[in-house]
């Protein structure tokens, strides 16, 4: 059921700032946008707001599979589609004519609705990447976010053992590395988009990263 909450000037402006955005915008991202307006905002008033918005209908929440929360105005029911490089996330239409999905064995739910997650890498950074290898076209094996190193690959493998995600600090514990190291090579994991962030300083291994070292 839907909430009723009372539009206050830093709802109106949050909201305000969602709208202009197309890329689906996460908690930490409409933060910064809306902090040049409201510079004394903090984070969790932002997310708290969000979370408020969505239970009250006037925007939708983005829930994707192990990533962090985005935000979206539109409210008509539509898919997404979700760069694993950049972690962009865009809208995607379906071809007309494709039926609803509809499970043989409801478990005796009530189904409410049916969410279709899709993944890729998003025009920009397969233009990246191709010029990274030297103009390799996508369709070509070669192409892949990168390799790994020594290092990388011990990081991904605590990452594997570990359930749900974790810090940097638990990372360096269970590997035996330097805590500095470990926190570089998750950035550069995380680019590679073998390794996410669903909360701040969080980090899990992705299924690509699962790939990479299996």
């Amino acid at each position: 059921m839907k909430k009723k909450i009372r539009m206050t000037h830093q709802r109106e402006l949050i909201l305000q700032e969602l709208c202009k955005c197309t890329s689906h915008p996460s908690a930490d991202e409409l933060h910064l946008r809306v902090k040049k307006k409201l510079p004394r905002i903090s984070l969790a008033t932002v997310y708290r707001n969000l979370e408020m918005l969505a239970e009250a209908g006037a925007i939708t929440k983005i829930e994707i599979t192990g990533r962090q929360k985005r935000f979206d105005w539109e409210l008509q029911q539509h898919n997404h589609i979700y760069c694993v490089q950049c972690h962009r996330v865009d809208n995607i239409l379906l071809k007309p004519g494709i039926e609803i999905l509809r499970p043989e064995d409801d478990q005796g739910y009530a189904i409410t609705g049916c969410r279709i997650e899709f993944t890729g890498l998003c025009p920009a950074c397969q233009k990246k990447i191709q010029h990274e290898l030297g103009g390799t076209g996508m369709g070509d094996k070669k192409c892949v976010p990168g390799s790994l190193n020594d290092l990388q690959r011990k990081v991904l493998k605590v990452l594997a053992g570990i359930k749900g995600a974790c810090g940097s600090k638990e990372v360096a514990a269970s590997s035996g590395m330097d805590a500095k190291a470990v926190s570089t090579q998750l950035t550069a994991l995380k680019k590679k988009g073998y390794v996410d962030s669903p909360a701040r300083c969080k980090y899990e291994i992705t299924r690509e990263g699962k790939k990479a070292i299996a």
